[in-house]
């Protein structure tokens, strides 16, 4: 071929690329990890096949990476053990009527619970309730720029993960046996699996 001829043509796809999806770039870039490895059939291969996954993958071991500095001088270490319990969860989504959906899932709530846990991305906001007109019922909520939303809440020595929640009016936040519900000033809280609930005000 003609110098000028390959040249146009080199141009032209690298132009074609460029306006390519990000879901087809990343189906060529492929995920953090050695798709050359994967087993046929497993969820591992269906990231390294699908370019949304992908994208998500390798989100998640960037923001991995980011926390593991900050869990450094963690003790008890813990965050790499939690970690290798996520990969088993998501592979387990072989189980799953739709595979595709549970793991863009787990991804997308691995990545929020990293992002709010080691204080990766910033605050959208903290709020203070005082439960039951008793100020020693006090719950301390910090919420994160997430996606999904996410917050962490403090009462007493407990601490909870809450993922933000559709609600037709005010905000609803959920985590594992506890529930916040705000709206215009006041709140509702339930703390502890059976626990009865609360009816905070919200005083900053």
């Amino acid at each position: 071929m003609h110098k000028s001829a390959t040249t146009a043509v080199g141009a032209l796809a690298a132009a074609m690329l460029a306006f390519l999806p990000a879901a087809g770039r990343a189906l060529a870039e492929g995920p953090s990890f050695d798709c050359g490895k994967v087993a046929p059939g497993s969820i591992e291969e269906l990231i390294c096949k699908d370019g949304e996954l992908s994208v998500l993958d390798r989100e998640m071991a960037s923001v991995y990476a980011a926390a593991a500095k900050k869990a450094a001088n963690e003790h008890p270490p813990s965050l790499r053990a939690e970690q290798r319990g996520w990969i088993k969860g998501r592979n387990d989504c072989w189980k799953s009527d739709d595979k595709k959906l549970c793991v863009r899932q787990s991804y997308r709530s691995r990545i929020a619970e990293l992002q709010a846990r080691y204080r990766l991305v910033p605050v959208a906001g903290t709020a203070r309730y005082v439960c039951d007109r008793n100020a020693a019922k006090e719950v301390i909520a910090t919420y994160f720029r997430t996606d999904p939303g996410t917050g962490i809440a403090e009462f007493g020595d407990r601490t909870a993960l809450l993922f933000q929640q559709r609600s037709g009016s005010g905000i609803r936040y959920a985590g594992q046996n506890v529930a916040l519900w705000e709206h215009q000033g006041t709140a509702r809280i339930t703390w502890g699996d059976g626990s009865p609930e609360m009816r905070c005000e919200v005083t900053n």
